[in-house]
Formats: structure tokens, sequence, C-alpha cells
């Protein structure tokens, strides 16, 4: 098996290239049944000191059906990669590359096919569901409104179906919990109502954000469970987001990990626990064993753009 490893400082190259079982990190031959694919995907942002790349020359892809996660820390450009596919960042981001969802190229459409294809096609699950959920409107308002808007569904059809996703995602009293307000739910509910908002036009890829932020350990495991059911369940495709490499053990089917706005490492998820081939990849798996005597790698940043 040939290896190699590139790391320099000043403008960001960290590479992990190999040969054999892996697969390069930085572009991957796209085989048939790929429902997603990113191809050298780049977001820049003006910035007082000039413009700053948060994401730089990314390729990935998803399988249909096929769990994908993105490891990385805080600031590494995960969340701003996954939004750039839905075209949900600022006015002010530029962005290069393609991407294509089933052949289709996502930069191209028009706002109202785009409007069509969020929601009914491929659904996220944000961070925080104290933020994402609309506080004005009750829970089962807000899953029958994209029920109405994408399939078509009449107001009490959409009750009736709002209720019953509630009740599939372990929402006890869903008929009532449905009335309730965000702020009447716990942490783990409201991550529940956000996953039952996402499912309910029983998307194709399903784009999970730090799903588990901010809650307690045992909801955490409740979640991540939660959605591994339901896309082994559903056949769906998931794009599976944290900076815990413990979320995506057993839980997906690849892992990329991210840095500095690049792809450091891919591989199948048993590969690479098996075989990290990058040091990066290697720190954030100690850092989750201590907190003490962590092996210190020369910091990376963002590209500054010239």
């Amino acid at each position: 098996m040939r290896f190699a490893r590139r790391l320099t400082c000043g403008r960001v190259c960290f590479e992990a290239i190999f040969a054999g079982d892996h697969q390069t990190p930085l572009r991957r031959v796209v085989n048939a049944g790929t429902l997603l694919e990113i191809d050298n995907l780049s977001v820049e942002f003006a910035t007082e000191s000039g413009a700053l790349r948060a994401v730089a020359g990314v390729s990935l892809s998803v399988g249909a059906g096929r769990a994908l996660g993105i490891v990385g820390e805080s600031g590494c450009g995960k969340t701003v990669l996954s939004r750039a596919v839905l075209q949900l960042l600022p006015h002010s981001a530029r962005v290069s590359g393609a991407v294509r969802f089933d052949g289709r190229e996502l930069f191209r459409l028009s706002r109202e096919a785009l409007r069509q294809l969020r929601g009914r096609e491929i659904a996220v699950v944000f961070q925080d569901p104290m933020t994402s959920l609309n506080p004005v409107l009750t829970v089962g308002g807000q899953i029958t409104e994209a029920l109405r808007e994408h399939l078509g569904l009449g107001p009490h059809e959409a009750v009736a179906r709002a209720v019953t996703l509630l009740t599939e995602l372990g929402i006890p009293d869903a008929e009532r919990r449905a009335r309730h307000y965000p702020h009447q739910m716990s942490g783990g509910m409201r991550q529940r109502v956000a996953i039952a908002i996402a499912l309910s036009c029983a998307p194709r890829l399903l784009i999970a954000d730090e799903p588990t932020t901010a809650l307690d350990v045992t909801v955490q495991a409740q979640i991540l469970e939660l959605l591994a059911r339901e896309r082994r369940a559903r056949n769906m495709a998931m794009m599976l987001i944290t900076h815990d490499l413990a979320v995506v053990a057993g839980r997906t089917d690849e892992v990329a990990v991210m840095y500095a706005g690049r792809i450091v490492e891919r591989a199948p998820t048993r590969l690479l626990f098996k075989h990290m081939r990058s040091p990066y990849t290697e720190a954030l798996m100690a850092a989750r064993r201590r907190t003490r005597d962590l092996p210190r790698l020369p910091a990376l940043r963002p590209t500054r753009c010239d």
C-alpha cells in the first residue's frame, strides 16, 4: 500500500494521499447510484482584511441510501459546506465549483425550483432547534406547513400525518404536544420535532448538522439512534456533520475528515478507525480520550485569498 503525507504552513496545504483500500480524499470517482456529488466546491467571504476561503476545493459524493459522516473541529467549514449545497449562505458569500443532485446541477436551478427541492428531496436538521423552529407557531403547524406546501395535503390530513410523525419519533401524547410551542418542550423533544419536519416529506437526502448540540449524553444517543433507524427504514441517504468521531462510528458508511476548509482524509468508516492516515484524524481521536498532553499540530488557518 502506497502512502504519502504533505504538511506545509502558510497557505493551507494538508493532504493525505493513499492507494489500495483507501481512496484519495480530495477526489473520488463517482460510482453508479451517486445521489449527491460535490465537485471542487469553494466558498469565500469578504472580510475587512480581504477574502477568506472557508471551504477550499472540496469534492465529495453520497450514494443513494448511504450515510457519509463529515467530522472536524468548530470553524473548519463543515456547516458552510452543507449550507452551500442548498444555497443557504448569505449573499456576500462567493461560491464556485459544482453541486449535482441526482444529475441536476443545483447552482443552475431557478429560485422556485430550488425552493421545491428544499424539504421535498433534500431536508436539513439544523444544530439548535430552539433557533431553527419558529417560536410563534405550534410545532404541529410547522410540520403541516411542509406537508401542505410540498405534498398538497389538506388541513385535516396534514394534521393527522403530523401527529403520526411525532408518535413515530417517540413523542408521547403526540396529539396534545402538536398544539404546543417550541418553548414548551425539552431540548430533546424540540430536536425530535425538527427531525419530524425534515422527514415529513420523505426526502431522499437528509443533512444532519450537529443534531445533538447542547443535548445531554443520554438524549444524544437517543437522537442518533433515531436518525440511524429512520435512515435505514426509509432507505434515505444522510450527511451527518459532527465534531465527534464517536458520533459517526457505526452510524455511517464512510467518513470525511475536514480541517481548515479542506478534506484531509476520507475512507470507509471501519477502515478509517482501523488505519487512520492523517495526523489530524489521530489528534481528533486522541482528544476524545484525554484532555491533557494532546498531540500538537502546526496551526493551519483558512486560506486568505489574494
